[in-house]
């Protein structure tokens, strides 16, 4: 029954000839960590185990980190899943491919809380960092992992919100209700 409610909360999900896009950077690639959260503005919502490990080593707990406890497809080492899991304050489910309501609601709060939120997902959150673009305030930064290459930095603004507003428009499923959620 779980596997069956997971479903039904799936908002969209990522066609496959839409995979391509997704790999092109919606930003500057940082291999600092430093440097990255020198020119980062606040909050930082960071998307990916091994960027906010990243970011955590450099002393900065994100306002807002997702992870599922891997990394390329596979299992995170366990440094890593210690560090950014050890204050786990929301899990949700979402299933590969898709945003969920639960994650897509989840966030929307994190972005607005006082405190820092780290939300476990069940699933894969690889695509958390478009409903976080959308979600975030004017002038903050959305950072995730660019597989072998580093750490994406995303700073928002109308124009990164229009590109991935552009990107999301032509996922299938409930795109209307992805954008109620945001708002």
């Amino acid at each position: 029954m779980a596997d069956d409610h997971a479903t039904d909360d799936v908002l969209v999900t990522l066609p496959e000839e839409l995979r391509g896009e997704l790999k092109d950077p919606f930003g500057p690639i940082e291999t600092d960590p430093e440097a990255l959260l020198a020119a980062a503005g606040r909050p930082v919502v960071a998307v990916g185990d091994v960027v906010t490990h990243h970011l955590l080593a450099a002393g900065s707990r994100p306002a807002v980190a997702v992870v599922d406890g891997r990394t390329q497809r596979g299992a995170v080492d366990r440094e890593v899943e210690r560090a950014v899991t050890g204050d786990v304050d929301r899990e949700v489910d979402n299933p590969p491919a898709t945003l969920s309501r639960e994650l897509v609601s989840a966030l929307v709060e994190a972005i607005g809380a006082d405190d820092p939120v780290t939300i476990l997902v069940d699933g894969e959150e690889d695509l958390a960092a478009l409903p976080a673009i959308l979600a975030a305030p004017n002038g903050a930064s959305v950072v995730y992992g660019q597989p072998g290459e580093g750490m994406v930095h995303v700073r928002v603004d109308g124009r990164a919100r229009e590109r991935v507003r552009a990107l999301l428009e032509r996922f299938d499923g409930d795109v209307d209700g992805l954008f109620a959620e945001l708002e």
